[in-house]
């Protein structure tokens, strides 16, 4: 590739600055600012006569204020015959006054706290999941136990804080019939046989996690160890009838994703990795440190897409949280961009580039079905949380990235953010910060167009040469809904027929209409927009004048 001189002769409208995403704009969950959860001690009681459970949780506070009177937890109420009834709030064994209404459970303490003070309470309850614990059959016909909590419905059987902002560690104390294996986040601590047909099994998970993350699979399962791979200890959790598939199906690619991602971006944090097949349909979701696929997600070759973006979610979403559900893109755009980069790896540039290719078409088309940015604004109903924007456009947003600071830098910058904020919460302007300090570039700019504004650019122009000035000429127009984007463009320049790679020429447009010339000895064949596929826009009209 070689460097042009651009000559930019004329423009006509200036560059309209992008509205940044205001600094106190959030989700819509009410917070507790004195309020930080430490440990959650989950203890329940499963069975097979009914649905339902009887729950025992402790949750240890670290008060951050003096003088708070109650808090607040999220636990569903009764509705329908289903929702969670509680029976006692104590602490240091002493009752205490507790109201629960509308999925509220507000506990009022026995004196005011102190700053920095820890208390643990205990909360007794019982109840029929509505949902967050799916408790039926699965595709054999065999009664299972498996959650799914995203994104905020952990609620519905577990009392506690259910936001990604409130970190903390967690164990589950599971009493199942003893036939049941079950797993959890975290390291297995003791089964143990009651001697009365039960089995008592117990995990802990040290690293703190978001209260969606948190995770228990009961079923006859079939457990494959698949040995340590980069510290971490690889598993697969299969009903006992697939374990072959299970194998097939998760081991190799978990074990390429473990390697590739702990090599490039750090230290996997959790206990072990497991991959579950649980009783649902298809998809998967990251729960750290325990993936949960559908059945369907099994078959007999390696389910080498999903698992790679499960797994990327143990670094994002699960390690680095967003502490705000308007920011849902820093988990689930970077599992996208990373499973591409993954590709890019394994299997080289071309799939990579295809698979771009596909996000694309994918992100310019919800951008018109949704008319929304990546990052929400103040999100209130989570059932659109995680549209294709905040997936394919969060993934085309991080790829730009890359190509505007380059991709060593682009690594550098995302070791240091997820060293900086690993097994904690995080911005985007955390992330902007970060990139801003590693590449040494003020980045607010492309932060605020890409991920704040509803439409990706449209451009038309055209191009022409002139042989006696051996000039390119290039007129483009930027003809979005949108106001002006700031566009660094590469533009191609195709000497001949054989397929070789065009001469690359790099312009920035900053204007509404912009005209360009670049230096070219002889005519060339054609002139392509963005080659290399770095640029999300729409498809350019751009012609032969």
């Amino acid at each position: 590739m070689r460097a042009f001189r651009i000559l930019i002769l004329s423009a006509s409208i200036a560059l309209i600055a992008a509205t940044p995403h205001p600094l106190d704009a959030g989700d819509t969950y009410p917070r507790q600012p004195a309020v930080d959860v430490q440990h959650y001690r989950f203890a329940l009681a499963l069975n097979d006569t009914t649905d339902a459970i009887d729950g025992n949780a402790t949750v240890t506070i670290r008060f951050l204020k003096s003088g708070v009177t109650s808090f607040f937890l999220d636990l569903a109420t009764p509705v329908n015959g289903k929702g969670m009834t509680v029976t006692r709030v104590t602490s240091d064994s002493a009752a205490l006054h507790y109201t629960h209404v509308d999925d509220h459970l507000a506990i009022t303490l026995a004196t005011p706290t102190v700053a920095g003070e820890l208390r643990d309470f205990n909360i007794a309850y019982n109840g029929i999941p509505a949902s967050g614990l799916y408790i039926g059959k699965n595709s054999h016909g065999e009664r299972a136990f498996f959650s799914w909590n995203w994104p905020d419905k952990a609620r519905q059987w577990l009392p506690m804080i259910d936001h990604p902002s409130d970190k903390a560690t967690s164990e589950f104390i599971i009493t199942a019939p003893a036939r049941y294996a079950v797993v959890a986040n975290g390291l297995l601590k003791d089964e143990i046989l009651t001697g009365d047909g039960r089995k008592i099994t117990h995990w802990k998970q040290s690293v703190p996690i978001a209260s969606w993350l948190n995770a228990i699979g009961v079923e006859q399962f079939a457990v494959h160890y698949a040995g340590m791979v980069k510290g971490v200890e690889l598993q697969t959790w299969v009903a006992h009838q697939d374990r072959d598939k299970g194998v097939i199906s998760f081991e190799t690619p978990a074990r390429q994703a473990l390697e590739f991602y702990s090599e490039n971006i750090g230290p996997y944090s959790y206990e072990k990795l497991a991959n579950v097949s649980a009783a649902f349909g298809g998809g998967g979701t990251e729960h750290a440190s325990a993936i949960f696929y559908g059945e369907k997600v099994l078959s007999d070759k390696p389910a080498t897409a999903i698992v790679a973006h499960e797994v990327a979610h143990q670094w994002f979403g699960d390690s680095i949280t967003e502490g705000d559900w308007d920011d849902a893109w820093l988990s689930e755009g970077f599992a996208t961009y990373f499973t591409l980069l993954f590709t890019e790896h394994y299997s080289g540039r071309d799939a990579f580039v295809a698979g771009l290719v596909r996000a694309r078409t994918t992100a310019l088309a919800a951008e018109v079905k949704f008319n929304e940015p990546v990052v929400h604004r103040n999100i209130s109903d989570l059932r659109g949380v995680i549209p294709p924007l905040v997936y394919q456009k969060g993934a085309w947003v991080l790829h730009m990235l890359r190509a505007q600071i380059g991709t060593d830098t682009f690594w550098k910058g995302i070791r240091a953010y997820y060293a900086e904020y690993r097994n904690s919460n995080a911005s985007t302007d955390d992330l902007r910060r970060v990139m801003e300090e590693t590449s040494g570039q003020k980045l607010g700019w492309f932060f605020n167009q890409w991920l704040n504004r509803d439409y990706s650019p449209e451009l038309t122009g055209n191009w022409s040469y002139n042989a006696r000035t051996h000039m390119v000429a290039v007129d483009l127009e930027q003809t979005q809904k949108d106001s002006v984007y700031r566009l660094p463009i590469d533009v191609g320049l195709v000497s001949d027929s054989t397929g070789a790679a065009p001469t690359v020429a790099k312009i920035e447009m900053t204007q509404l209409r912009q005209h360009f010339e670049i230096p070219a000895a002889v005519a060339p064949r054609n002139v392509i927009l963005d080659p290399n596929t770095w640029l999300l826009m729409q498809p350019p009209k751009f012609t032969k004048r």
